[in-house]
């Protein structure tokens, strides 16, 4: 049964430009540049090292950002390769209100997903399609698409206090807010050959032998007419569903000033709990005179059934940063991020077939160096690399989503334009590994599916302090 029908294995969700299963860092365009940011007191602390915001000068500051996300994504099987371009802006607003004793802030923007995806063809109808084509069925693609995207708003609450003039910490709670989407079609011709007929016939006569001669004419005629409208029309289904969950999570900081030159932070992001419900609508193929049923794309994913709530958590992060002024107009920061998500459900579901989904991952890491150099009283330049391990397997990759790892360069300019006023300009690449799926294994096909992605950010920001 595992076989049937590889056809249904094509929900593509969008997946985000970063460097986890769902989450991702981008918060602030300032992240591209330097994506070091967890030991940094400046203008983005709010989002990395909210315990440091406390340790601005007073006053109130407003952030607002704005990044254009472009690119592509590709899947490609035995010579056919399924390409969708990416574009997505995402925008972001932070405000604080510094005073003696720490600070109080809130941050509103995109905390994980990605943007919209458009393919024609998935690997899972080419496999399913030279699968099926051995038994004589002649399936081939008249136009499969399908379309996805997944994306999660967060507005985070808090306050940094300023315990003594090395320590501070923060607390702070958050909602998230998370839509996927699903909408395709499958459209497959048939254009069998004459063993495959022959072979249907026999069968029939097999199962009808023992009825009377008129139950078996009528029994002949009804297969005849089924076939030849399944070879006329071809096997049509779509889905057009919304999954919508709300969910809730706490943030805690702490900053310690080492020394004059070195700042150390930390950050704990808590899982946030998100119970998904399926809307819309569904037609599945009509598949019933080939295999007895019907099937369609949630036979294989049953959390995009309507009606259907799962459990797609956001994992806990826990983020170490540390910053280092090595001259006055020199600075360098490190970064790390550990995402668990063994202890976040994820679509943990078991599809009609018995296959289960939503458990092949790994708490995920990354790692990040940053630099900082002001050239004078106006200009900053900024420059990074991050390395990351998502901790998805290649048994998780799939036509629905697949999480690789990735090496990603970042590089920037700020502007002082006054005392009140900065503008920051970023720029960022991501270089996604090329990875293998887990054909060969599950469908005993020659070759595995391959994913690649490439895709690049840029953003600008501004920040006024009043």
């Amino acid at each position: 049964m595992k076989n049937k029908f590889l056809i249904l294995s094509l929900a593509i969700s969008a997946s985000a430009f970063g460097a986890s299963i769902d989450h991702i860092q981008t918060y602030s365009p300032d992240y591209l540049a330097n994506q070091a940011q967890n030991g940094m007191i400046n203008n983005v602390s709010a989002y990395y090292n909210p315990a440091g915001v406390g340790r601005l000068e007073e006053g109130k500051y407003v952030h607002a950002g704005l990044q254009y996300a472009f690119g592509n994504e590709t899947m490609s099987y035995a010579g056919k390769t399924h390409k969708a371009n990416l574009r997505q802006a995402i925008p972001n607003m932070a405000l604080y209100s510094v005073d003696d004793k720490g600070a109080y802030f809130a941050t509103f923007g995109g905390i994980a997903g990605g943007g919209d995806l458009k393919y024609n063809g998935v690997p899972g109808l080419n496999v399913a399609m030279d699968k099926y084509n051995t038994m004589g069925l002649g399936l081939y693609d008249k136009g499969t698409k399908v379309e996805g995207s997944n994306r999660y708003e967060q507005l985070t609450l808090g306050r940094a206090f300023n315990i003594d003039d090395k320590l501070s910490v923060s607390v702070a709670g958050r909602v998230v807010h998370g839509t996927r989407k699903l909408k395709g079609t499958i459209d497959i011709g048939l254009n069998p050959n004459q063993s495959f007929v022959n072979a249907s016939k026999a069968k029939l006569q097999k199962q009808i032998s023992g009825l009377p001669a008129a139950q078996q004419q009528a029994a002949i005629q009804q297969y005849t007419a089924k076939m030849g409208a399944l070879l006329k029309n071809g096997l049509q289904g779509d889905i057009d569903v919304k999954r919508e969950a709300w969910g809730y999570g706490f943030q805690l900081g702490i900053d310690y000033k080492a020394t004059e030159k070195l700042n150390l932070a930390a950050r704990y992001d808590s899982r946030v709990k998100l119970n998904f419900k399926s809307k819309g609508s569904e037609n599945q193929l009509n598949t019933s005179s080939i295999i007895g049923t019907n099937i369609g794309f949630t036979s294989f994913y049953n959390q995009y059934m309507p009606g259907t709530k799962t459990r797609r958590d956001l994992p806990a992060i826990l983020a170490l940063g540390a910053s280092y002024k090595v001259t006055d107009k020199y600075t360098v920061s490190t970064a790390a991020n550990y995402y668990f998500n063994k202890d976040a459900k994820m679509d943990r579901v078991v599809d009609s077939f018995g296959n289960s989904h939503g458990r092949d991952y790994k708490n995920g890491w990354e790692i990040a160096l940053g630099n900082e150099y002001q050239l004078n009283d106006k200009f900053t330049l900024i420059g990074s690399i991050n390395y990351a391990k998502t901790g998805a397997k290649a048994s998780s990759y799939s036509d629905v989503e697949y999480a690789i790892d990735s090496t990603t360069l970042g590089a920037g300019v700020r502007y002082k334009y006054d005392e009140t006023l900065d503008i920051a300009g970023s720029v960022a690449h991501f270089i996604y590994n090329t990875s293998e799926g887990t054909f060969k294994a599950k469908h005993g096909v020659s070759e595995n599916q391959k994913y690649k992605k490439s895709i690049t950010a840029v953003g600008i920001s501004l920040t006024k302090k009043f």
